[in-house]
């Protein structure tokens, strides 16, 4: 199998290369920074292609390129994202809300729409989109105090559910399985490490999703704890 993951040169992208790697599965890392996707390649004996999710030009060179080493594509795992955190609402500016949406929505539709050809060409490709719990707009109202308001962050993810679930429509009578994953909060570069949980432990939910086999769902929202309310 050959799975594709942007974002893949750190962080929970890392994590699930890995995992995707012990499970056999050869593995493209696609990053925007060449030479740190080349790095992190190296380090795991993956390989790696430059890969701009916020250009379409970079999503289209990106799919010409699986296509000549490798004429299919069996997962996508949509992964990379970003956050500008610790403002309020009112205190959103549309530049924030334009480059966290530039990333976080626009770019997995460049990106899936560029490889879906070679999803087709598998015989039970797998699309994983990397979300977050805080896109529950069922837990966003169930009131959490914990739960964390991010007018930005979390209604870009609300977003990317809704274009998940269009996907998983649009193909549902094809063997291509679209799913949703919540890795939850783990220690990465976009959290400044602060939480305790490992970014292996937040992979492992994407690694499941990515392998799943033909009687397994499709159009689903879930963490390792089971499907999120959405």
């Amino acid at each position: 199998m050959i799975a594709l993951i942007t974002g893949g040169n750190r962080g929970i992208g890392y994590e699930t290369a890995r995992l995707l790697l012990d499970r056999n599965v050869t593995v493209v890392i696609g990053a925007r920074d060449a030479d740190r996707g080349s790095a992190a390649a190296a380090r795991l004996g993956a390989r790696s292609v430059r890969l701009d999710v916020t250009d379409p030009a970079s999503a289209a060179s990106a799919a010409d390129w699986v296509a000549r080493e490798y004429g299919r594509l069996d997962i996508l795992v949509n992964n990379a994202g970003v956050g500008v955190w610790d403002q309020a609402p009112a205190d959103t500016t549309p530049d924030t809300m334009r480059t966290v949406y530039e990333t976080n929505v626009f770019g997995p539709v460049f990106v899936t729409n560029a490889m879906l050809p070679l999803l087709r060409k598998a015989s039970a490709a797998r699309l994983v989109f990397v979300s977050s719990g805080l896109a529950s707009i069922g837990l966003a109202l169930a009131g959490d105090e914990g739960f964390l308001n991010n007018l930005s962050y979390n209604s870009s993810k609300t977003a990317l559910n809704a274009v998940a679930v269009s996907y998983a429509r649009d193909l549902a009578d094809t063997s291509i399985k679209v799913n949703i994953a919540d890795p939850g909060y783990c220690a990465t570069d976009m959290t400044g490490h602060a939480s305790p949980r490992s970014a292996a432990e937040g992979a492992a939910v994407i690694v499941q999703l990515a392998l799943l086999d033909k009687d397994g769902p499709t159009g689903t929202f879930i963490s390792e704890d089971g499907p999120h309310p959405w």
